[in-house]
């Protein structure tokens, strides 16, 4: 699958630093070097309906800012991301929409594409739909089967009588390798079954060893999407396609895997749980969440429709570079409600600085020593767990003062905030 295309991104004289991240499961901000002059990240795509509110858009600018962190301490990126194109909620959807699911997938998928090159996001290298590697899932489940970390549960809904589904054993992975439940979360049982009763799982399915085993294969159901596997006809679970998708496409040694903090427990945790079953070796080195993002008093869900949707604004004429101004106002891990006010806020700042980068004559736009100190301290700023509110405070007080606009600060604001002023 194509994503999209990716914007220049202008080269800075200075090296950055390499970024620190706060790391769910230490619980500690920690450096993010890459492995032999390659950083690779694992980001987690949408399920494509509803695509794309602020909520998304959030959560792939943050990343987006590491990824030009990264680039710009001299560091190649192994980006991946997923498309979840089949899934429960994305087949409820089109049932109640009377759109075929296919249709819906694609036409959301492209939605998304479009909104994230108008934003800016540089894309991943690899940009993977869970139907194009479904014989690769089916392939590792057989695996985990083979090597006791799955079994089956009596399905009597099958189409076939001796069908069953397949779970994964958790307790069986906590004795055998070096994960066990809450290794990433840092939660308690009890707010784990909250969460995995919220979040897609089944506590309450009769058969299995552990009400947190998460399912691992679908088997085929009358008038469900289903493909041929190693371990029969059906589809895929949820966090074994990103576990998959991660090993083929990241490796695995990779420095850091990332997405909503909705997804903290239990996508996260069993899809580090199923790679680590597969490999024997931990998934990741550092979990990385976004916060986040509500409207109206509620956090911004499709399950509420209280969504602001980055295709709506843009079709309303707010410039994409406001928007994404709006999000980084915001620090990436924080919880925060959007109002009118923070676009309002983004449009008047972008309104200032490139009013002043339009003022400065040609000849007065050679680099100074204090031009030059002040992208060193938004790398600084940037590098501390991506700390964009600070780095905007940063330019808003040079904005205030400076008389000229050093091409080197247009520059850095382009390649490290997305943000391009120049005419």
């Amino acid at each position: 699958m194509h994503s999209w295309p990716s914007p220049d991104v202008p080269a800075l004289s200075s090296r950055g630093p390499v970024p620190r991240l706060f790391n769910q499961a230490s619980g500690q901000i920690e450096a993010a070097p890459g492995t032999d002059g390659t950083a690779g990240l694992y980001v987690c795509g949408i399920t494509p309906y509803d695509a794309t509110h602020l909520g998304h858009a959030s959560t792939y600018l943050a990343f987006d800012t590491l990824n030009r962190l990264w680039r710009a301490a001299g560091l190649t990126v192994s980006y991946t991301q997923n498309v979840t194109d089949v899934d429960d909620p994305l087949l409820e959807r089109a049932t109640a929409t009377g759109v075929d699911w296919r249709e819906l997938a694609a036409s959301q998928t492209d939605l998304f594409r479009g909104d994230m090159e108008a934003l800016r996001i540089l894309p991943p290298a690899n940009y993977i739909a869970v139907t194009e590697v479904v014989d690769e899932i089916g392939q590792a489940v057989a695996e985990l089967i083979g090597s006791g970390f799955a079994y089956g549960v009596p399905t009597p809904d099958a189409r076939n009588d001796d069908a069953r589904d397949v779970y994964f054993d958790s307790a069986r992975a906590a004795e055998a390798t070096s994960w066990f439940l809450g290794l990433e979360s840092r939660y308690d049982r009890a707010t784990m079954l909250d969460q995995f009763a919220q979040r897609g799982g089944d506590p309450e399915r009769p058969g299995k060893r552990d009400p947190l085993d998460p399912l691992l294969w679908r088997v085929a159901r009358d008038g469900e999407p289903e493909w041929p596997s190693a371990v029969g006809a059906g589809r895929p679970g949820w966090h074994i396609e990103c576990a998959v998708i991660a090993l083929d496409h990241v490796g695995r040694d990779f420095a850091v895997q990332g997405g909503g903090s909705d997804l903290i427990f239990p996508h996260h945790e069993f899809s580090a749980a199923h790679a680590t079953a597969l490999t024997g070796e931990p998934f990741a080195s550092i979990h990385a969440h976004t916060g986040m993002v509500a409207y109206q008093g509620e956090k911004m869900s499709k399950s509420l429709g209280n969504l602001v949707l980055v295709s709506k604004l843009r079709a309303a004429g707010v410039d994409a570079r406001t928007i994404r101004l709006a999000l980084l106002g915001h620090h990436y891990r924080s919880d925060w409600e959007y109002t009118d006010a923070d676009l309002e806020r983004a449009t008047a700042r972008l309104d200032r600085w490139m009013a002043a980068a339009a003022m400065a004559d040609e000849h007065e736009t050679a680099s100074t020593p204090d031009a030059v100190a002040l992208v060193t301290r938004l790398l600084e700023a940037l590098a501390d767990d991506l700390d964009t509110p600070r780095a905007l405070t940063l330019l808003d007080e040079w904005f205030e003062t400076a008389r000229v606009v050093p091409a080197v600060i247009v520059d850095a604001i382009d390649a490290l905030l997305g943000i391009r002023i120049a005419a």
